[in-house]
């Protein structure tokens, strides 16, 4: 065959044989194989024969890819260590109430004085029966009304008693009354506000307030 040479070398010695086999090993290290036969003649006495005819081999050995190369890892950088204070803890201080705020003063409601337009003295009645008022109301003796014969509807007037200094302040829902002297009949409440019941009459100073 072309390319191959069949050689075939006989030793006598068993130094010859060790040289042999270092032959052998160096040719599979290298990549090829050797075959060695071992030939024992009847003619020849110790004597060996070895057929050195090399054998290719096609290496199975996959070239190695190249091992990635490890990447540096992060740094870790370590946590500062929790310090505790060197402060006493709130629980053992001694607790004191917090003050409390001052309240703001309130400023006072101040109502205005009611403005006098008409004054005058005459004599007052007082008046009980249940009727219809000349306004169209029910009258009622115990709330603070009066009648009076000009003043109009709804106007207030404050009724004095010089004798004790009591007043009172009514309603004009009313007319009358009708007897000479007389300027206001005032409510059975009313009049006992400021004087007995029993007196029937008496003269009083008025104040018409707008």
């Amino acid at each position: 065959m072309a390319g191959k040479h069949s050689r075939t070398r006989i030793f006598s010695s068993p130094a010859g044989i060790v040289a042999t086999a270092a032959v052998g090993v160096a040719l599979a290290v290298g990549g090829t194989v050797g075959a060695v036969q071992l030939a024992s003649g009847s003619d020849q006495s110790g004597q060996t024969a070895f057929d050195l005819t090399p054998t290719p081999v096609a290496s199975s050995v996959t070239p190695s890819s190249p091992a990635p190369s490890a990447s540096a890892s992060p740094s870790v950088t370590a946590s500062p260590s929790a310090t505790r204070s060197q402060q006493a803890a709130s629980r053992g201080k001694e607790r004191t109430s917090s003050p409390k705020p001052k309240p703001k003063p309130t400023a006072k409601k101040t109502t205005a004085a009611a403005k006098v337009l008409e004054s005058g003295s005459c004599g007052a009645s007082f008046y009980s029966d249940g009727q219809l008022t000349a306004n169209g109301e029910s009258f009622n003796p115990d709330a603070l009304t009066a009648a009076h014969k000009t003043l109009p509807f709804n106007t207030k007037v404050r009724v004095t008693n010089p004798a004790n200094g009591k007043s009172v302040t009514v309603r004009i829902n009313d007319r009358g009354p009708f007897i000479d002297g007389r300027c206001l009949d005032l409510s059975r409440a009313a009049f006992a506000t400021i004087a007995s019941v029993d007196v029937g009459a008496l003269t009083v100073r008025y104040e018409v307030l707008g």
